[in-house]
């Protein structure tokens, strides 16, 4: 066990001294107990270290904002640690560190293993949208969901004090450290990337994961080169809970196999591990036979003629708004209102939102005020939405349609509290 810094994380390692480490990353919402079935066997071989996400597992409550970020914490605690090179496995949000690893940090990862990972986690639009629903109602609503998202029907059924655990692990993370990963996962966005990877990897996925299941990790193993695929049957999101020895021959295998030796001769390392059989229990599923290559995606060309401006206002206008409404306007502008579309993307977003003197909280604040005092009521739905995303709560943007009764009137701040009333119960009402 470990005590945390801030820039640190909440660590433990089981397994022999000597032996060459591997690192366990967990998924959003999890602890380190989500590998506890897949040590006892990792740990004959290797030096099995785990970490906990900020606000996780008793962790310290110090968010991390993006996926660089905590992975940068990752290797602090690592570095202090004196481990300089290891192997990675990964599930989901852990899974985006892995890859931060292999692209930023190549020379420090010996072997990579994806688990229940993409490239891309959905859209930015649908985890901005779970951290406005934590902020507002807390993470019961989100613990409640949880089986049903990662584990198969079956499987909760027959085991429901698995299902109950991983209730309460939700249930009992800090909510300002989820809304931050949140946040961490929307801007995550390493498509165009992919073809940087230069470790072994495996990508493992189960085979009815409905979060990032196989087309996810199809996407990542066509973009990765020389990355294998293997796909658990029986399984869905949290398939190192689900099919645990399955999961573990896989990362047997892979870790004995693929274990790339430094570059540098001259650099401390520990050996690989060698590669002799070990006996692994009967999984409760039959187990899974793919491991296939699939050749490389294309990747979209970056649309030319276009500012670093343009592209900066593009990506916060995508960020405050949602692509949603920002792919709705960019496709309904023709030869007429292209410019003005433009012009908002380059002048409005990517000039003053950028600007470092307001935070976009305020941002949202003035802007509320502004929409309401011209009576710009059809705007005001966008923005109170953005307004949410941006980290207003209910309470706080009623105190600002508030403070705009007295000074741009009671009429105005009528028809506002009406569209905002409406926007507030559907963007924070949780999903059945």
């Amino acid at each position: 066990m470990s005590e945390t810094p801030p820039n640190t994380l909440q660590y433990r390692f089981d397994g022999p001294e000597d032996a060459p480490v591997l690192i366990l990353g967990p998924s959003l919402g999890t602890t380190w107990h989500m590998w506890d079935r897949q040590v006892p066997e990792l740990a004959e071989q290797w030096r099995v270290f785990r970490f906990d996400l900020p606000g996780h597992g008793g962790a310290l409550a110090h968010p991390a904002a993006s996926v660089a970020e905590l992975t940068g914490r990752l290797l602090a605690t690592l570095d202090a640690l004196g481990v300089q090179r290891f192997g990675y496995a990964g599930c989901a949000l852990g899974g985006a560190v892995g890859i931060e690893l292999a692209l930023r940090h190549p020379a420090r990862l010996a072997s990579l293993t994806l688990v229940a990972a993409s490239p891309r986690f959905g859209t930015a639009d649908e985890f901005r949208q779970r951290g406005v629903v934590v902020r507002t109602n807390g993470l019961d609503p989100i613990a409640r969901t949880a089986p049903d998202r990662w584990f198969t029907g079956g499987f909760a059924a027959a085991q429901p004090a698995i299902t109950e655990w991983a209730v309460q692990m939700v249930r009992t993370t800090d909510p300002g450290c989820y809304i931050a990963a949140c946040e961490a996962l929307a801007a995550f966005d390493v498509r165009a990337e992919l073809g940087r990877v230069g470790v072994p990897t495996m990508v493992l996925v189960g085979s009815d994961d409905q979060v990032t299941g196989p087309a996810e990790a199809r996407t990542l193993v066509a973009g990765i080169p020389d990355a294998r695929l293997a796909v658990v049957p029986g399984a869905s999101h949290l398939v190192p809970v689900e099919q645990p020895a399955a999961v573990t021959d896989l990362l047997v295998h892979h870790f004995s196999t693929a274990w790339q030796q430094p570059f540098d001769t001259g650099q401390t390392a520990l050996p690989a591990a060698p590669a002799v059989p070990v006996p692994v229990p009967a999984a409760p599923q039959p187990a899974p036979a793919p491991v296939a290559e699939i050749a490389p995606a294309a990747v979209p060309a970056r649309a030319a003629g276009r500012t670093d401006r343009y592209e900066t206002g593009l990506r916060i206008r995508r960020e405050v708004l949602g692509d949603a409404h920002v792919d709705r306007a960019l496709a309904q502008a023709d030869e007429f209102s292209g410019d003005f579309q433009e012009f908002v993307t380059r002048y409005a977003w990517g000039e003053i939102w950028d600007r470092p003197g307001l935070d976009r909280r305020t941002r949202s604040c003035i802007t509320l005020t502004a929409l309401i005092a011209g009576g710009h009521l059809e705007d005001l739905a966008l923005h109170i939405r953005a307004a949410l995303r941006n980290g207003l709560t209910p309470d706080e943007i009623r105190e600002v349609l508030l403070q705009t009764a007295v000074y741009c009137g009671v009429p105005a701040a009528n028809g506002a509290f009406r569209v905002a009333q409406r926007v507030i119960r559907e963007e924070t009402t949780p999903a059945e």
